[in-house]
């Protein structure tokens, strides 16, 4: 601020006096020492905003190259991730059965510097990273693969048979991208683990089994997930997605994936000779009416506002052309996002099936048996507010173009159960990752062509685009999350 202005003094306001007004002499002196002393106090008043605004410029300028720090141990690592995948993808592993992948990803936390659990919640792996007060940050990966035999044709394709825990024999695929999940999860633990001084607070990252029978996170959370270990503030995960161009983001605030029940109905009737209906009551014709008036629980009792859906996926019954059988067993999918829909579509299940036995003139003790299976999955609720700040987040990081906000998917998922225990505390998130180059899609909508997705045995992610994006976003958002103070 100039002291002179227009030819003249400029008399700041610090009770300035002139000081002819006073007699020469020690008074005089007084007087000029006291206006030198508060023309200085208000100099340092003016000067204290502007080193103020210098070191917020400072560290504006310094906070890109700051923040490239786990972009660049995540690019750094690549290679060594990727060589992680490919064995991931090579020695797949069925739920409950994951030693050798948790192993993997224990060995990495351990090597890292993390505090490092194992078997928990039967083959589940608990890393923790203490690194000062702060929130607490919980990331998860599956590991589990899925009874389909490979068909890829990739170089380090899948040979693996194994059991199922219904006995059943078959080829294993990571045919839903775990390896990628596995992988990126690895990634992200070196990258925050190598980047202690920019974050401060808990770190807590899990290996969960069984994630494609909706088992593991109810097991480590049965076996005290948050009762040995410290509750998280906020829970973050990434899925791969074949709905997506490689590299992009998909956050989706609220429900994000559906309630899944698994619904098995015995349809039970009275079997006879195909050539003398009139003596039985066909299970065949009471299931199949069954069947069609399932269809009205969407079209006529939901609200068309709370999608939902009933799928009837296996129907079997009878042996031979000319017999009418005793009964026929149905299986049904039905999936829904709040627990209110969840419950009309189960009750209504068992209602239809009781209804149409009794209109058959099927006898009471010959009733339809309805079995819901006990392990559901239960909906995934991305915290609204959670989620459009950490879309924001990704944005200002990876650029618009690489963030987008996707549709709620009725595909299944159990992290949701990790908010579950304390919604009110725990913020989630889990956002996808695309795995399919443009390229694909685009040649694939010239040709009309349709493309396989996750569970098709055909799936091959452009995995290093997958494990890189998942990897940095999962440490970013964790640094975001737990400022150093």
């Amino acid at each position: 601020m100039p002291l002179w202005r227009n030819g003249r003094r400029d008399r700041l306001k610090i009770g300035w006096r002139d000081p002819c007004q006073f007699e020469s002499g020690q008074g005089h002196q007084s007087l000029i020492a006291l206006q030198i002393a508060q023309l200085r106090s208000s100099l340092r008043a003016m000067i204290k905003p502007i080193f103020a605004t210098a070191a917020a410029l400072i560290a504006l300028v310094s906070t890109p190259a700051a923040a490239d720090s786990v972009r660049d141990k995540v690019k750094a690592d690549l290679p060594e991730l990727m060589a992680i995948y490919r064995d991931l993808h090579q020695h797949p592993e069925l739920s409950f059965q994951e030693v050798r992948s948790a192993k993997i990803m224990a060995d990495a936390a351990r090597k890292a510097g993390f505090e490092v659990t194992e078997g928990v919640g039967k083959t589940g792996v608990v890393a923790v990273l203490k690194n000062g007060p702060g929130s607490g940050v919980l990331i998860r990966a599956g590991m589990d693969g899925l009874p389909v035999p490979e068909q890829t044709g990739l170089a380090y394709a899948s040979n693996v048979r194994a059991l199922s825990s219904a006995g059943v024999e078959s080829g294993v695929m990571h045919a839903c991208g775990h390896d990628t999940h596995m992988a990126g999860w690895i990634g992200a633990a070196r990258a925050l683990a190598a980047s202690r001084d920019r974050w401060s607070g808990t770190l807590v990252m899990i290996g969960q089994p069984a994630e494609e029978i909706n088992a593991g996170a109810d097991a480590m959370l049965k076996d005290g997930l948050f009762t040995r270990f410290p509750k998280p503030d906020f829970a973050l995960a990434f899925h791969d997605t074949a709905d997506l161009p490689s590299g992009v983001i998909g956050v989706k605030p609220g429900f994000a994936l559906a309630n899944v029940d698994s619904v098995d109905i015995t349809v039970k009737g009275l079997g006879g000779h195909g050539a003398y209906p009139h003596t039985t009551k066909d299970p065949i014709v009471l299931a199949s009416a069954i069947v069609m008036r399932l269809q009205t629980l969407v079209s006529r009792e939901a609200s068309p506002f709370d999608p939902s859906v009933v799928t009837v996926g296996s129907f079997h019954g009878g042996a031979k052309h000319n017999i009418i059988p005793d009964e026929v067993k149905l299986q049904l999918t039905v999936r829904s996002y709040s627990d209110e829909s969840r419950k009309l579509l189960l009750d209504g299940i068992k209602r239809i099936a009781a209804g149409e036995a009794q209109t058959a003139g099927v006898p009471a003790d010959r009733m339809p048996v309805v079995t819901v299976d006990p392990n559901p999955g239960l909906a995934t609720w991305n915290t609204p507010d959670f989620s459009e700040r950490m879309a924001t987040f990704f944005k200002g990081r990876f650029g618009a173009g690489r963030v987008a906000e996707t549709p709620p998917s009725m595909a299944g998922e159990d992290f949701g159960a990790f908010a579950r225990t304390d919604p009110d505390r725990i913020k989630t998130l889990i956002f996808w990752v695309g795995g399919r180059p443009q390229s694909v899609f685009d040649a694939a909508k010239r040709e009309g062509k349709v493309l396989h997705g996750l569970h098709s045995p055909f799936w091959a992610p452009e995995a290093d685009q997958v494990v890189a994006t998942g990897a940095e976003a999962l440490a970013s958002a964790a640094v975001e999350l737990m400022p150093k103070r």
